[in-house]
C-alpha cells in the first residue's frame, strides 16, 4: 500500500517515540536505496490508538512499528496476526496490505535470533541449555524464537517467580524455571545466557549476578543497547565470551519490515552503525 504518487511512508507508533532509534534506521536506507520516502514517529495516546491505526490506510502508509504502550493493545485493532505474534502475544510491526488491510507481525524474536548468527555463524538453538534473565514481553519474544529454531531446554529467573512460571507453563516441558536468587549457580553449564531485563540500561542499576561460573564458550546476549556494552557484557567478554548487546536485534528486525513495507531487504553497513553510534 502506498501514497498514490509513489512516495513511500512508514513510521513508528508508540508514546513516547521520541527515542526511537527506528527513523535513524530506515531513513537511511530510504536513502541509500534511492526510493522516495519518509519514515516518520508517532506519538500516539492509548485512548487515539485504533484511530491512528485505520488512518495509516488513509494516509497511504506502507505500515509502522510498533512500539510500547501498544505492542499487546494493537493486536485486536487488526484483521490479522501472524503465528508468531499471536505466540508472543504482541506485534511489532504491522503491514498495510493492497486491499486496505492490517497485519500484524513480531519481529523481536527473529531479529535476536539473527543477531546472535551474525556473532557466531554455527550458532544452533539445540547447543545446550539457555538461561532467560527476566520475563517480561521482550523474554516472550525470546523464548517464541529459541523454540521456533530448536531449542530443546529453556530456563528463566525472574525476581517474581511467578510471572516466570506462567510462561513456562505456557510453552511446555522445553521451558522451565530457576530461582532468581540460584541464577549465578545456574550458569555452569549453560550454552546462551540473554539478560531480558532493563538492569544495566542508561539510568539504570547494573544486573547483578555472580558470573564465576560462567564458561569462556557461552554466548552471553543483551538485549540492551544502550549502552553498547552493559557492564554485564563486559564482565562476559573479559571472561573470554563471545557477547551480542541489543543493537543487532533492533537492526534485525526492522531489516525484516523495511522489506515488508519497501520490497528490498537492506544492509546493516558500518556507516549506518556509526549514524546510529551519533545518536547515543
Amino acid at each position: 500500500m502506498s501514497q498514490a504518487d509513489g512516495f513511500g511512508l512508514a513510521g513508528v507508533i508508540g508514546m513516547p517515540v521520541a527515542h526511537s532509534r527506528s527513523p535513524v534506521i530506515h531513513n537511511y536506507w530510504l536513502k541509500a536505496h534511492g526510493i522516495r520516502g519518509s519514515y516518520v514517529p508517532l506519538a500516539v495516546k492509548p485512548e487515539r490508538l485504533e484511530d491512528a491505526l485505520r488512518g495509516l490506510v488513509a494516509l497511504g502508509f506502507r505500515g509502522c512499528n510498533v512500539t510500547m504502550p501498544h505492542k499487546q493493545t494493537a493486536m485486536p485493532l487488526l484483521d490479522r496476526v501472524n503465528e508468531t505474534a499471536k505466540r508472543i502475544g504482541a506485534v511489532n510491526t504491522i503491514v498495510v496490505e493492497q486491499d486496505g488491510t492490517l497485519s500484524g507481525f513480531n519481529n523481536d524474536g527473529n531479529g535476536f535470533v539473527q543477531s546472535l548468527r551474525d556473532a557466531r555463524a554455527d550458532w544452533r538453538g539445540d547447543a545446550g541449555p539457555i538461561l532467560l534473565l527476566g520475563a517480561g514481553g521482550a523474554s516472550r519474544a525470546v523464548v517464541v524464537a529459541l523454540l521456533e529454531n530448536g531449542a530443546r531446554e529453556i530456563r528463566i529467573a525472574n525476581r517474581t517467580a511467578e510471572k516466570a512460571q506462567a510462561i513456562a507453563r505456557e510453552f511446555g516441558s522445553a521451558v522451565s524455571t530457576v530461582a532468581w536468587d540460584d541464577r549465578g549457580a545456574a550458569l555452569g553449564d549453560v550454552a546462551l545466557l540473554v539478560n531480558c531485563t532493563d538492569r544495566g540500561m542508561v539510568g539504570k542499576d547494573a544486573l547483578e549476578i555472580d558470573l564465576s561460573r560462567l564458561r569462556a564458550e557461552t554466548l552471553a546476549a543483551d538485549l540492551i543497547y544502550t549502552p553498547l556494552e552493559t557492564p554485564f557484557l563486559a564482565e562476559a567478554r573479559a571472561r573470554g565470551c563471545v557477547t551480542v548487546n541489543g543493537l543487532g536485534l533492533l537492526l534485525n528486525q526492522a531489516r525484516l519490515a523495511f522489506k515488508a513495507w519497501f520490497g528490498v531487504m537492506p544492509d546493516v553497513t558500518p556507516e549506518l552503525i556509526k549514524a546510529i553510534e551519533a545518536t547515543f
